[in-house]
């Protein structure tokens, strides 16, 4: 086996296992993006529809009638979506 691939499973394995453990834990309190932004009194200003719909919007997956679930459910999904686009750059950073 490839010596990459002997350390990039064991480590998308743990940051699955992370994402999943984890992620119902985050705090409800908002980022800090959206803390300085009611905080300077501009969070009025991104209400309505935005350009682009978030993909799991509130790091809550939709359909999923459980909030623990859910939100674990988008860790995992993110953790997974982040992971391999880092793999494709990577790969294509390297046959360059």
């Amino acid at each position: 086996m490839n010596r990459n691939v002997r350390f990039l499973l064991p480590a998308l394995a743990v940051s699955v296992l992370l994402a999943l453990l984890l992620s119902p834990f985050a705090s409800s309190r908002p980022d800090g993006l959206e803390w300085v932004a009611e905080a300077r009194g501009f969070l009025h200003l991104s209400e309505g529809e935005p350009p682009l719909q978030a993909p799991i919007p509130d790091y809550i997956l939709p359909g999923v009638e459980s909030e623990r679930l859910a939100t674990g459910l988008a860790g995992l999904v993110g953790t997974l979506l982040v992971f391999g686009a880092g793999w494709s750059v990577a790969r294509f950073l390297r046959r360059r």
